[in-house]
């Protein structure tokens, strides 16, 4: 899922990219409103809610928004600078090591959340996890070519209306037969993305309520798993690439 990048990755591993991070994305955004209510990736949301505070003058709270929209834009910003340095030095699995990257944030901010005080555990986990979400919808938008984005429900919902709206022009004769298959993987991965943000974030809320702030230290560890898989994975393609042929 974290190896291959752009047109190099089929339907499968494009799918396989969707539901497992998209899930885990879903987990912690639906339990950290369910907790403080407030969405950590909601960027639409959130931008407009700042522009609400400003036009009312509730700066404080103005001023918590934006550095919400500031943390998600800072994470993709890094992530993105990792994933360009790995690619200029050729590092097979650097979008693993990326998601290594936010496993070790996210299980720290965990504990954070387990242990801060209360004045500050609102913050601190908002802007955290907006941070690893702009992180982890980087690294994805990247490694898929923008097929797939695991924190942008609204940009998926989108992309899935346009494919209906395709395929059902498809079945009137309006548009080429060939196309098709194109849309009918366009449609599964739409709807894989969407569903599993779904299930995702119902199952974050249900596992909250029964453990706390361990939800995010059991998404690190998910997400941990995830990418020592791809690292492992990468180093078996690298070791077959450098390998002598007889």
């Amino acid at each position: 899922m974290l190896v291959r990048q752009g047109s190099h990755r089929n339907e499968k591993i494009d799918r396989g990219l969707a539901a497992s991070l998209a899930g885990i994305a879903g987990a912690l955004n639906a339990s950290a409103f369910y907790a403080v209510g407030f969405f950590s990736a909601n960027m639409t949301g959130n931008v407009s809610t700042l522009s609400d505070h400003l036009a009312i003058g509730q700066w404080l709270s103005a001023l918590f928004y934006g550095g919400i929209v500031v943390a998600f834009v800072l994470g993709a910003a890094v992530s993105t600078l990792i994933i360009n340095a790995g690619r200029r030095r050729s590092v097979h699995a650097i979008y693993a090591y990326s998601i290594l990257t936010e496993a070790v944030l996210l299980a720290i901010l965990g504990c954070a959340d387990l242990w801060l005080l209360a004045a500050w555990r609102v913050p601190v986990l908002i802007l955290g996890l907006a941070f690893l979400m702009g992180v982890q919808n980087a690294v994805v938008t990247r490694i898929s070519d923008a097929r797939v984005r695991t924190t942008h429900v609204s940009g998926m919902a989108t992309d899935l209306g346009i494919e209906l709206a395709i395929a059902f022009d498809i079945l009137r004769g309006r548009e080429p037969v060939a196309e098709s298959r194109h849309n009918l993987t366009k449609l599964r991965l739409h709807l894989y993305t969407i569903a599993a943000f779904l299930i995702g974030g119902i199952l974050g809320v249900f596992i909250y309520r029964a453990v706390g702030g361990y939800l995010l230290i059991l998404a690190a560890v998910s997400l941990t798993v995830i990418a020592l898989d791809a690292i492992w994975r990468a180093r078996n393609v690298a070791a077959a690439e450098v390998r002598p042929r007889a």
